[in-house]
């Protein structure tokens, strides 16, 4: 059940990301919040948009493979050989 507003760890633990992660949005503009004395509070509403925005990056995309199992030739300068 979703409550109105998240601390940074409570969002954190829902976003599966650390407390820092959820700082570094908040300062990006990436999750609204609001200062409550020294700590930011969450609403549920910018929780469920920074979900469903999948801020956790994911692995570095290989090098294609042609039907044939060679990889695609790289464009080369010009005077290379």
């Amino acid at each position: 059940m979703m409550k109105g507003t998240y601390t940074t760890d409570e969002a954190a633990e829902l976003l599966e990301v650390t407390p820092g992660r959820v700082r570094q949005m908040v300062r990006a503009g990436l999750l609204r919040a609001e200062k409550f004395g020294r700590a930011h509070v969450i609403p549920a509403d910018a929780l469920k948009v920074a979900a469903a925005r999948k801020t956790k990056p994911g692995p570095t995309p290989k090098a294609e493979v042609s039907p044939t199992g060679e990889k695609p030739k790289r464009a080369t300068k010009k005077g290379d050989k």
